[in-house]
């Protein structure tokens, strides 16, 4: 086999290998926001579920973020530590840390399927859930049907970076489009044509993400710099130990988020419940509704921030392996300033056009409360939308370059103290203004700690 397949990623220029990774990476993971932000958009707008609907797609969001940080803590992972091991010229290991990486997910999912229909009902209470009795019932139906697809949805997220690991970004942005397609053809028929509500935006998603899975599978039979081997196929202890701490770093910033979104809905609904408007059952579902769109709006930009910096994963490593720093000092550069750039287009849209972006989500079936508190969330939770990117490329560039301590505690300093502290500490000042506070100070504080950690790595690859 020919040892120097991946060689292009010592040799061609940094802004095209950017272009040629970061993209595909992209479009990947926005396509992956995309399930969930095309159900709601579709539920918004359907009469019959409206912001009911809408706030039980909330609720169950964290669910499905619990599986895609388990999912990428492998993937990303194997996707680092395969790349730095090509690098190498180390095959062996890079084709038993992948098939290792396939039993490891398979297992996880089961186990994580089964946990959720076991624990239904408290675990949507436990995210707000019960704000009424309408939002509780369509919450619990589609928590149903996207548990079905959970060992789909992981199986397809976890071995999208690997696929790119092998040096075929391509192939995985379009198992991850197919999918999505099937998701946005399938949710109107379900939805409006077959009236089958929250079940049918769910089973729309549960398709494509069969789909996404299965082109997965097909890829991993054709393989280009790995061949998986029947001696692949197994979990290697010795290896799960060197890929699993590179993606912990992937894992946390998800599973953080999980229990930021606990505590922001958890204070949404207690304090929702104290404002003289949002404190009336008819108008309860409209803050939880209303975070819930501001979240997936972050989701989209976070994702471009995300993929722009996952995409780059297989570069750094294989320049790592090879020798290469300066080259790794020259990529980070150029990250920095695309994050900051992509930070910036989405605070002009968050500050200029919240209107606009409520309306897709069905606002003109809804109360003059409901968008004007829109209004407010999408331009005080989002106002550090550029340090927030930043912020993100950081932790993710330290965990290419194997750093996945530094990484982790960044992302959990983010993420659990201040994003779970200020979630909880700034209500009991500001009522309902202080869940969107949280998130623009929770920024700034983890940038000015983000400022010494560039200038540290910098140092880092200069020697």
């Amino acid at each position: 086999m020919n040892q120097k397949t991946n060689t292009f990623l010592e040799t061609e220029s940094i802004g095209a290998l950017m272009r040629k990774y970061a993209v595909p990476c992209i479009i990947s993971l926005l396509v992956a926001a995309l399930y969930n932000i095309v159900d709601q958009i579709f539920i918004a707008n359907a009469s019959y579920l409206g912001s009911y609907g809408n706030a039980a797609n909330t609720v169950v969001f964290p669910m499905t973020v619990v599986a895609l940080s388990i999912a990428v803590m492998i993937g990303d992972g194997g996707c680092a530590f395969v790349s730095i091991r090509l690098g190498a010229g180390k095959k062996e290991e890079a084709h038993k840390s992948i098939g290792s990486a396939v039993i490891l997910c398979i297992i996880s999912s089961l186990i994580l399927t089964a946990v959720y229909l076991i624990f239904q009902e408290q675990i949507l209470t436990m995210f707000g859930g019960r704000v009424n009795e309408e939002t509780f019932f369509h919450a619990k139906e589609y928590f149903f049907w996207i548990t079905v697809g959970i060992p789909f949805y992981m199986f397809g997220q976890s071995m999208n970076p690997i696929i790119r690991s092998d040096g075929s970004p391509k192939f995985a942005m379009i198992a991850t489009l197919a999918g999505a397609a099937v998701n946005i053809v399938l949710d109107p028929v379900f939805i409006f044509i077959f009236r089958w509500g929250m079940m049918g935006a769910a089973v729309a998603t549960v398709l494509g993400q069969v789909l996404t899975a299965a082109l997965s599978i097909w890829y991993l039979c054709h393989m280009k710099a790995v061949r998986l081997q029947r001696s692949s196929l197994h979990f290697h202890w010795n290896l799960a130990a060197k890929y699993l701490p590179l993606g912990i770093c992937s894992f946390l910033s998800q599973i953080s988020l999980v229990a930021a979104m606990a505590a922001i809905q958890n204070m949404t609904l207690k304090y929702g419940a104290m404002d003289a408007v949002f404190g009336q059952t008819q108008y309860a579902q409209i803050p939880m509704a209303v975070l819930g769109i501001v979240m997936k709006f972050f989701q989209i930009v976070i994702s471009i921030a995300v993929g722009m910096a996952a995409g780059c994963i297989p570069i750094v490593g294989y320049n790592i392996g090879a020798g290469r720093k300066d080259r790794a000092s020259s990529l980070f550069t150029h990250l920095l300033a695309a994050e900051a750039l992509v930070g910036a287009v989405a605070l002009l849209i968050v500050e200029l056009a919240p209107n606009q972006l409520i309306s897709i989500f069905g606002a003109a079936n809804e109360s003059v409360y409901y968008t004007e508190f829109a209004v407010k969330s999408f331009r005080v939770y989002l106002c550090m939308m550029i340090l927030a990117t930043v912020n993100k490329a950081t932790f993710i560039y330290l965990q290419s370059l194997g750093q996945a301590l530094i990484s982790t505690m960044l992302s959990m300093v983010r993420e659990v103290v201040f994003g779970v502290g200020f979630a909880l500490l700034l209500p009991r000042f500001f009522g309902l203004d202080g869940v969107l506070y949280s998130m623009p100070v929770s920024d700034v504080l983890t940038f000015l700690i983000s400022v010494a950690v560039i200038a540290y790595t910098y140092r880092t690859l200069r020697y």
